[in-house]
């Protein structure tokens, strides 16, 4: 693969802009190529005789860059001054004169000293962001060694003695800590930054000196830490759970005190290990966009060199390699260090668990995968097939309601497709483990099985139907509760087989959209909610099921599910829960954020609960009044989501931008898909004025012909917002849910509250 793809394809997808634009470059050169081409310049040794002293400052610097070549074989002379932040900013002279450079050339330094800067003044900033991280990160460490001592030592025992000899001990000796701060220290921190130095020696990443490594563990039986730091820390409450989510209202309890139990040091070691697991993320990242790079000004510099035949690779990559981006170092010994601590504290010194844990897992491939999807294809288009064609041929009138669950799944399987192929990385948006996400074959193949599972328990109702035993006419009624049954076995089912991390996530968001507003939001809650929203008529008909089967079917006097007063009270409730789990999730995040964007999100919730509520009462009255209030609610909440989606969740519609109607950053190439996209969003909505309008009965076979056709154009709707709101929020973090996984620490320090508050 060429360099260029590579780069693109390696690219950190939150930080695209800041990489060295290297096809821009590359299509300066194409320019060069074309002018030399077409000029047919002389031979380089007739050039290099003709050269002119004449020297033409890109920037306007004066000042030249020795050589140790041959002053006649130089090109450029690369000159920094000193900015006020101590970032080198990095200015090139062109050697040759116009005539025999040409402006494309002046041009080509010009950007590359434009992109060099930009890199190193955005690397540069994220190095301090991380340390200041690593800093924070150093108290946390502090509070959790000091917590570990107060639970796991004897109440009786006198530590003091203890501290004493360690403060001895500290003074005359000198440690690295995770960052080069100046707080406070914790010996045990201070043993894994020994690890670390002798980590460096060696020459692979994954190999440590298990002699230096015993050697630091024997140090630290015998270095407890300092046990004052309890007394100005207390326990952040993350108000993540019902429970804590009420205290939190009503006592308003942003932080409690310390509880020293080995409940309460669990929960904290496992919070702050997860802290570990994404700093650790955070500066792999870092590490990886230095190295790509530094790669790609190498690899420009030498197209450079390759088009023109001059040598300026030598001159520039050694300005590239003495700038921050090529002599900083902190990032390694940031990793190296927290490699270090995480292994001592987290893995019980094991450096292959510890690692385990926090280098990413990359998901292995199947063959099987591929083989199973083309099984499972060919099955279910077969029973596809019989099915329509029974129905063409039967006329089974009691062919009323479609199941739009099947439709779904195939509606995501195409989303992963095109956020796959578009590069928008939706396993670290929703929070995925990179082992076990699921991938476009995958859901396709899950799509498949269900339809088969489907297709062949109606095949299978319909020979029951046609079968002259009475008793076997009679059993078919179970046939639709099985198949409930079934699929909900397999989801909740315990064994780790059908993808058991990808249905407990599942039911975990589902658990948490049920509960609302108690939990903390997050992207995946707020994502499936929204995916209810689209399911009102499935949600229904499992509302039917229950009737029958608990009052209809096995009641003594049987009454139609439809005439009941609770069946008609529950198919309002029904309709609106997804949309008033939505308002709770907006009031939640209000709450949490305070933002006012989500008081405006929560209104339109509530708007387009009251038209549901007015809507479904106009088809079960059947009244003219109901008909206008069902109108009027409908368009107003028409209105208001249309709007919604299109300008804040797809950010289109912008007046001022670069591209006309749209937004700066696009993924798809071809800008004519977004506006089908918005057109098809304002249809696919207006698709309710028919529904306000059936005058048919609502439980007659046109009638739930009619719905299930909605359903499945909603299902269409939500599929095309679903792919246009990632994208913007792999952009644009429209959602600010986080540009990089954030984790809320477990302490707090009294004294740096109070200095916040006075602030």
């Amino acid at each position: 693969m060429k360099f260029g793809k590579e780069f693109e394809k390696q690219k950190v997808p939150e930080c695209i802009e800041a990489y060295v634009d290297y096809n821009g470059l590359k299509h300066i050169l194409w320019k060069v190529r074309r002018t030399k081409q077409n000029n047919q310049l002389p031979s380089s040794s007739r050039a290099a005789k003709q050269r002119l002293p004449l020297q033409r400052a890109i920037s306007g610097s004066n000042q030249q860059c020795k050589s140790k070549g041959d002053i006649e074989d130089q090109v450029i002379a690369v000159d920094n001054v000193q900015q006020e932040n101590s970032v080198k900013l990095y200015k090139t002279k062109f050697l040759l004169s116009p005539e025999e450079g040409g402006e494309n050339e002046f041009m080509f330094f010009k950007k590359l000293d434009d992109e060099l800067n930009k890199v190193n003044t955005f690397y540069k900033d994220k190095v301090e962001e991380v340390t200041r991280e690593a800093t924070s990160l150093n108290k946390q460490m502090d509070a959790l060694v000091a917590f570990r001592i107060k639970v796991t030592t004897n109440p009786n025992h006198d530590v003091s003695s203890s501290l004493r000899r360690l403060s001895e001990d500290i003074s005359s000796s000198s440690f690295s800590r995770i960052s080069s701060s100046s707080s406070p220290q914790t010996t045990e921190l201070m043993a894994g930054a020994l690890i670390s130095e002798a980590q460096t020696q060696q020459s692979t990443d994954d190999e440590i000196n298990e002699s230096s490594f015993k050697e630091v563990e024997n140090e630290l039986e015998h270095q407890p830490a300092s046990l004052e730091i309890l007394d100005r820390v207390k326990i952040i409450n993350s108000l993540d759970g019902p429970i804590s989510t009420v205290k939190g209202v009503f006592m308003d309890v942003k932080e409690k005190d310390l509880k020293f139990n080995k409940e309460e040091l669990k929960r904290i070691e496992e919070r702050l290990k997860t802290v570990f697991v994404e700093f650790y993320q955070k500066l792999r990242l870092l590490k990886h966009y230095s190295f790509m790079n530094l790669s790609a000004f190498s690899k420009i510099l030498k197209k450079y060199e390759k088009i023109t035949t001059r040598k300026a690779a030598r001159a520039y990559m050694r300005a590239v390699d003495n700038s921050y981006l090529g002599i900083s170092d902190e990032v390694n010994s940031l990793l190296n260090n927290v490699e270090a601590t995480f292994i001592q504290h987290f893995s019980n010194s094991s450096r292959k668990e510890g690692m385990k844990s926090l280098r990413p897992k990359q998901k292995k491939q199947k063959h099987q995968i591929t083989f199973f999807l083309g099984f499972f294809s060919g099955l279910s288009i077969a029973l596809l097939i019989s099915a329509v064609l029974l129905i063409q041929a039967k006329k089974n009138y009691w062919i009323q309601k479609r199941e739009t669950c099947i439709w779904t799944i195939f509606s995501h399987f195409t989303d992963i497709y095109f956020w796959r192929r578009y590069r928008i990385n939706y396993p670290f948006i929703f929070g995925f483990q990179r082992e076990t996400e699921l991938g476009y074959q995958e859901v396709f193949r899950l799509c498949n099985g269900l339809a088969m599972l489907v297709l062949g328990t109606f095949l299978a109702h319909v020979h029951i139907m046609e079968s002259k035993s009475q008793d076997q006419r009679t059993s078919v009624e179970f046939i639709p509760l099985g198949l409930v049954t079934v699929t909900s076995i397999i989801m909740c089912c315990p064994f780790n087989i059908l993808y058991r991390s990808s249905r407990f996530f599942l039911i975990k968001s589902l658990l948490h959209c049920i509960c609302a507003p108690f939990y903390k939001v997050t992207l995946p809650d707020d994502f499936l909610a929204d995916q209810l929203t689209s399911q009102g008529q499935a949600v229904r008909c499992f509302e039917y099921y229950i009737c029958y089967y608990a009052l209809e079917r096995f009641s003594e006097t049987p009454k139609n599910c439809h005439s009941r007063h609770i069946y008609t009270a529950f198919y309002y409730i029904l309709a609106v829960i997804p949309f008033w789990i939505r308002f709770l999730q907006c009031l939640r995040r209000l709450f949490d954020e305070k933002d006012s964007a989500h008081a405006y999100n929560a209104l339109r919730y509530l708007l387009t609960t009251i038209a549901i509520i007015i809507r479904t009462a106009s088809q079960l009255r059947k009244k003219i009044i109901w008909k206008v209030l069902a109108f009027l609610s409908t368009a107003i909440a028409t209105l208001t989501n249309t709007y919604w989606d299109i300008v804040v969740d797809w950010g289109l519609l912008r007046w001022k931008e670069k591209n006309f109607l749209l937004r700066d950053k696009l993924l798809v190439p071809h800008k004519s898909l977004y506006f089908v996209a918005m057109v098809l969003d304002v249809i696919l909505r207006l698709t309710w004025l028919q529904r306000v309008l059936m005058t048919s009965n609502l439980y007659s076979l046109r009638g739930n012909t009619i719905l299930s056709i909605f359903a499945f154009l909603e299902i269409l709707r939500r599929g095309i917002w679903s792919f246009f709101r990632l994208e913007n929020e792999h952009l644009n973090n429209v959602g600010k849910y986080r540009a990089f996984k954030s984790v809320p620490l477990p302490f707090n320090y009294t004294d740096e509250a109070r200095q916040d508050k006075d602030n």
